[in-house]
């Protein structure tokens, strides 16, 4: 088994916010999370596909239909907008936190990979955190 990893970036806001909640509490649980006015992210989004390399091309996949099915189901939908506010496979009442992000991410790509497995979808937030799914 090979696994193959396509690297991208978007910028996009969020505002993480319970509604039923103070606005102390979500200032205690999400910190500058919670700014009324937003705040952004800088992000690295990690796409890992797993299978055998075909025997004539030697690969696990097409490295660039991989970035061409990543930016047109992906990327064009993140970069630069608000994850609150604009992302048509974001629902309205899932917080955009890089977890929820990483799950939603692979919902809308697994059934566009074609002869290899989808192994993992990692979003790095900050360049001290990140999210990592494996499609569980």
């Amino acid at each position: 088994m090979v696994y193959l990893t396509r690297r991208e970036r978007f910028n996009a806001a969020h505002k993480l916010w319970v509604k039923d909640w103070s606005e102390e509490k979500n200032r205690e649980i999400f910190g500058k999370c919670a700014n009324a006015n937003w705040h952004g992210h800088n992000y690295e989004l990690f796409i890992t596909v797993k299978g055998n390399p075909h025997p004539q091309t030697g690969f696990v996949m097409n490295a660039k239909t991989l970035g061409s099915i990543v930016k047109k189901h992906i990327i064009e939908k993140l970069d630069h907008s608000n994850l609150n506010l604009d992302v048509d496979f974001i629902p309205s009442n899932i917080q955009p936190t890089t977890e929820n992000l990483v799950m939603l991410i692979w919902k809308e790509l697994e059934s566009k990979i074609e002869g290899c497995q989808l192994h993992s979808i990692k979003l790095k937030e900050t360049e001290n955190i990140y999210a990592e799914y494996f499609g569980e």
